[in-house]
């Protein structure tokens, strides 16, 4: 019979796991809901809020920097270090910006495509850059995309660029990431500083196709809320993987993608053939052959509980 100070610690974890979920849940759901707020940035061009959301997402994050006192990381920063920042500053700003146009110019389901398929992107990052040997499994899910891929190019008549775009995008950022010792809200701290002061140059050499101050203080304020709304879930995701193990957080990710093929098929109506569908459905299967075959290899990594 387990003593009361051992239920007191399983307790304790579960509040703790359970605060976590709830973190990194909430986090997933407002990026999820990210196509319902980029549009009504509107009549703003897709690189002007681009250039906005850079600019007031590190001032807001050079703010938190100093209340939570976790600028001395980047002072201390060594010129590799900012290197590396330096090429995650790019990858994210191409990122965000793909993001942006796919979101306002129609092209919600092909951005949702994206992040489905960022996992399996990075499992294949790891294998070509950090020789990573992969499980036979992760082999079957990474074939069973590529036929998707297939599927959904002849269903466009395209590559879905955009989709390819934000995944590698997305998967490079991260590969660099791990390089960095710097926590999340830090490191893009210093991905802001580097790449603001450009964002700041454009801005100011917009002249009149500027509407930052042509468009009334509603559509003002909506372009200084890129900032908060940016760091809100980054915050929320940042508190979460400290609370959880980061398989449960990799479950989470997928909130996100469905929110967001939800909002592009229901609520703008975006085209879904049955082609596109077949491609989707690929995907998922993809998926959830990688998804099972991560639970079960962490269910063997698991230490049995001592009784």
């Amino acid at each position: 019979m387990p003593s009361p100070t051992t239920s007191a610690i399983t307790s304790r974890e579960v509040h703790t796991q359970g605060r976590g979920i709830t973190y990194g849940a909430f986090a997933y759901v407002l990026w999820g809901l990210f196509p319902a707020y980029w549009p009504l940035l509107v009549p703003a061009q897709p690189i002007e809020v681009l250039a906005h959301r850079i600019v007031w997402s590190f001032v807001t994050l050079a703010v938190a920097v100093l209340l939570l006192r976790r600028w001395r990381p980047l002072v201390e920063l060594s010129g590799q270090g900012w290197l590396i920042v330096t090429a995650a500053a790019v990858l994210i700003t191409v990122n965000w910006g793909t993001y942006i146009y796919a979101v306002n110019s129609g092209h919600v389901v092909e951005s949702a495509l994206g992040y489905f398929i960022t996992p399996l992107i990075s499992v294949a990052l790891g294998m070509i850059f950090l020789k990573e040997r992969l499980r036979l499994a992760q082999f079957i899910a990474i074939g069973v995309l590529v036929v998707a891929v297939i599927v959904l190019t002849v269903d466009y008549g395209r590559l879905p660029v955009i989709s390819l775009v934000l995944a590698c995008s997305f998967g490079v950022y991260g590969l660099l990431k791990k390089k960095v010792p710097l926590d999340a809200v830090s490191s893009l701290t210093a991905e802001g500083a580097v790449i603001t002061p450009i964002a700041l140059v454009y801005l100011f050499t917009l002249g009149s196709a500027n509407t930052f101050t042509g468009e009334g203080t509603g559509h003002t304020l909506l372009l200084i809320s890129t900032g908060i709304v940016t760091v809100i879930p980054l915050l929320l995701f940042s508190a979460g993987a400290r609370l959880i193990p980061l398989t449960t957080m990799g479950m989470l990710q997928y909130l996100a993608p469905i929110l967001q093929f939800a909002w592009g098929v229901f609520v703008v109506h975006e085209p879904m053939p049955a082609s596109r569908w077949a491609g989707f459905v690929l995907v998922w299967l993809a998926l959830a052959v990688f998804t099972f075959d991560a639970l079960r290899n962490r269910r063997r990594q698991v230490p049995a509980p001592v009784v």
